[in-house]
């Protein structure tokens, strides 16, 4: 019988991720054995599981550094598949919530076509935590989208979210391809890891999920957004300092210009130029910094300012 472990990665979030490895726990798994693996990446304070969870199929471990998005789920990739043999691969994040059925779609979609590679959820924001919260119904809430998606806009270095802000009325109901699948809720098969490798750890975070998805569709396979696996996202409650931090500001620009810099053709190269500039003339300091370490070949983990 085929294996699969769900991975998450905690980082100073223990409430969140209590809630991430419950809501995996509770995952249906019809024709494959589940294990629930977590990372604690260097938290401050080391994480201990609940006492409830105790006989649970979840296992803990520890890296005494932070090594990131990238290089805590390689860890744990690395451990799934030396101590239970993993066939797949589901990368949850802390701060996210699968629903009963979730792990199962994407795994009857990777097992029942070759030729994909990657699976990918519907992803909700958790309720009220919407960007725009005070303009959806109470009754809206849970439905509102965070990805139905992923899409490259390669002439203006922009990747972005299909759907995101929409209250899902059924308009996203088809599994598609996409251009990439974000890292929140993505199920790897083992083979495209052992074809393609594992997460490019000079990312550390933000623009990794891209990258691999990129290098993925590069080595033969395709990338499938699965609507009937439901997550719900409490967006940057596992990011140091949350949404628009310092922190996000750095990684974002400087992996940005990374990967588009990694996979785009001269012209996509002389569009990150007038990003460059502009960024240098025009933006936060996290930002400028963020140019500079780009430009200075400083990689993975840095120093924000």
């Amino acid at each position: 019988m085929e294996h699969v472990t769900t991975i998450i990665v905690n980082y100073n979030t223990p409430r969140e991720t209590d809630l991430a490895i419950r809501s995996a726990i509770k995952a249906t798994a019809d024709g494959f054995r589940h294990q629930v693996l977590v990372v604690d990446n260097g938290s401050k304070v080391p994480l201990k599981l609940a006492k409830d969870l105790k006989k649970a199929p979840v296992e803990l471990i520890r890296s005494e550094a932070n090594l990131g998005f990238t290089g805590g789920n390689n860890l744990g990739i690395s451990h799934a598949v030396k101590n239970y043999q993993s066939d797949y691969f589901f990368l949850l994040n802390s701060d996210a919530e699968v629903e009963k059925q979730g792990v199962q779609a994407l795994y009857d979609t990777l097992r029942n076509d070759p030729k994909i590679g990657i699976a990918v959820s519907k992803i909700y924001f958790t309720p009220g935590l919407e960007f725009h919260r005070k303009s959806y119904k109470k009754s809206e809430r849970g439905k509102v989208l965070w990805y139905a998606g992923g899409s490259i806009d390669w002439k203006n270095l922009v990747a972005f979210h299909r759907g995101v802000d929409e209250v899902d009325r059924g308009q996203f109901d088809q599994q598609t391809s996409c251009d990439f699948a974000t890292g929140c809720a993505i199920m790897i098969k083992r083979v495209v890891t052992e074809h393609v490798g594992i997460l490019d750890k000079r990312f550390f975070g933000y623009y990794e999920d891209m990258d691999y998805s990129l290098r993925v569709k590069k080595g033969g396979y395709k990338l499938s957004f699965v609507p009937q696996s439901i997550v719900w996202h409490m967006n940057g409650g596992s990011t140091a300092g949350g949404v628009g931090s310092k922190f996000q500001q750095y990684y974002q620009t400087r992996n940005r210009l990374l990967v588009f810099v990694k996979h785009g053709t001269w012209g996509n190269w002389l569009t990150a130029i007038r990003f460059i500039f502009n960024t240098l003339f025009n933006g936060t300091d996290a930002e400028r910094k963020g140019v500079f370490d780009f430009l200075f070949f400083r990689f993975g983990k840095q120093p924000i300012l």
